[in-house]
């Protein structure tokens, strides 16, 4: 097959795959979770229903995978929260925050049952894992350098801090959600001596 019509097609599925994803977001936003069916994702999106079942057998599984373009957005936005010439303090400080304003987002628009049939699922874990190991690496550099604090191991400290920044999610603005991670970075300091 001639690249171009392999690019085409490629581009052409995941068009198709994130219209689907996009009409479950707007639908449930609407209607609520329990009320979508594939046919009216698929009108939404603008597809026919035998088409939307070749990329999806059910309407759960559009849901789970427009909640792993989510996350994943979340990640790399993360990511490129940091400067990666600047300190790990201050790269930490940066994910920190981010990560604590996208809770605070992430919460209000996407709260209640949704949450908790979309936080059981593996990818969720997956992508827990790669939070923390993220968070633990900055923190590691961070205590490395001196700027954090030596008897509490990274991982518990990584802990601590996604824990008490989910908490941005119950906060009621933004002014509050840089107090918590003013809070949490406290938290890290070094004892005095």
């Amino acid at each position: 097959m001639p690249k171009l019509w392999t690019e085409t097609i490629d581009a052409h599925r995941a068009a198709v795959r994130d219209a689907a994803m996009d009409a479950m977001a707007a639908l449930v936003a609407k209607h609520g979770l329990v009320a979508v069916t594939m046919s009216q994702i698929a009108e939404q999106a603008g597809i026919g229903r035998a088409t939307l079942y070749k990329y999806f057998p059910d309407a759960q599984a559009v849901l789970t995978a427009w909640h792993e373009r989510q996350i994943t957005a979340h990640l790399d936005q993360l990511t490129t929260a940091v400067d990666p010439a600047a300190p790990a303090i201050v790269r930490l400080q940066a994910v920190l925050q981010t990560y604590a304003h996208i809770q605070h987002h992430s919460a209000r628009h996407h709260g209640g049952e949704l949450a908790a049939l979309l936080h059981r699922s593996e990818h969720v874990d997956r992508a827990q894992q790669r939070l923390r190991a993220f968070v633990q690496n900055l923190i590691a550099e961070a205590v490395q350098d001196g700027d954090l604090r030596d008897d509490v191991s990274t991982d518990e400290l990584a802990t601590y801090c996604l824990h008490a920044l989910t908490a941005a999610g119950t906060v009621p603005s933004r002014d509050a959600v840089h107090r918590l991670v003013a809070v949490t970075l406290a938290g890290l300091s070094a004892p005095p001596r």
